[in-house]
C-alpha cells in the first residue's frame, strides 16, 4: 500500500511538472494538510465525547448489563466459547462498542478477546472457528450509531449529519448477517471435510489415521 500511494504521488508530481501545474500541486498540498489537521481536531472531539459517554456507561454498569444480555446471542454465535469465560466478556464488550459505533473503544476489547480465545484453544498455530467467526463479525460491525461517519459529515457541512443512521443500520445488518452466514457455511464445509478424512483412513492398507484438517497426512487427501 505504501508503494501504491507513493507511486501515485510521484506520478502526480511528475505529470504536474511536465504540464506546468506544479504550483497548483503545492497549493493543494498545503490546503489538504490544513484540512487534515482540522479533520483530526473534529474527530478528536467526537472521539472524546463518545468515549467519555462510553466510560460513564461502563462505570454505571450499563455496558456490563448489555454484555450480560448478549449471553444468548454469544451462545448461538460461538457455542464453543464457555459462557462465563473472560473471552466471552471481552467479546460482548467489543460487540456492544461496535454496535454503538465506537470502533476505537472496541479495538482493545477485540484484541483481548482474541488473546483469551487463543488461551482456550489446544492448537497453538491454528485459528479456531470461534476466532474466525468473531473476526468476521467484528469486521462487518453492526452499528446503531455510526459515529465516525456522522463526524465526517458534520466536518464537511452536511445539512443533516445524522441522516446516515437509518441506511447505516440497514447496511451493517445485511453485512453482519451475510458475514455470519458465510462463516458458518465455511465452518460446516470444514467439519464435513474433516469427517471425510477420518472416514477415509484405512489402517489395513498402510494409510496413516487421518487427523483434523489441515494437519491430516498427505496420504489421506
Amino acid at each position: 500500500m505504501n508503494y501504491l500511494w507513493g507511486g501515485m504521488i510521484l506520478v502526480g508530481v511528475v505529470y504536474a511538472a511536465m504540464t506546468g501545474n506544479l504550483g497548483a500541486v503545492t497549493d493543494q498540498a498545503l490546503a489538504s494538510a490544513k484540512e487534515a489537521v482540522s479533520l483530526c481536531l473534529t474527530m478528536t472531539g467526537a472521539m472524546a465525547f463518545w468515549v467519555g459517554l462510553m466510560k460513564i456507561a461502563e462505570k454505571g454498569g450499563m455496558v456490563n448489563r448489555a454484555a450480560s444480555a448478549m449471553g444468548p446471542i454469544l451462545r448461538f454465535l460461538f457455542p464453543s466459547v464457555p459462557e462465563n469465560s473472560t473471552a466471552a466478556r471481552y467479546m460482548a464488550t467489543n460487540m456492544v462498542s461496535n454496535f454503538l459505533g465506537l470502533g476505537w473503544a472496541a479495538t482493545p476489547a477485540g484484541i483481548s478477546a482474541m488473546k483469551e480465545l487463543k488461551r482456550l484453544q489446544k492448537m497453538s498455530n491454528q485459528a479456531t472457528d470461534a476466532m474466525c467467526d468473531f473476526l468476521i463479525i467484528n469486521i462487518s460491525s453492526l452499528q446503531l450509531i455510526p459515529v465516525n461517519i456522522i463526524a465526517y459529515r458534520s466536518q464537511y457541512g452536511a445539512v443533516s449529519p445524522a441522516a446516515i443512521v437509518g441506511p447505516a443500520i440497514i447496511a451493517t445488518s445485511i453485512s453482519t448477517l451475510a458475514a455470519s452466514s458465510y462463516g458458518r457455511h465455511l465452518g460446516g464445509l470444514k467439519n464435513e471435510f474433516d469427517s471425510v478424512l477420518i472416514r477415509g483412513s484405512h489402517s489395513d492398507s498402510g494409510i496413516a489415521h487421518c487427523g483434523k484438517w489441515p494437519d491430516a497426512p498427505a496420504a489421506c487427501i
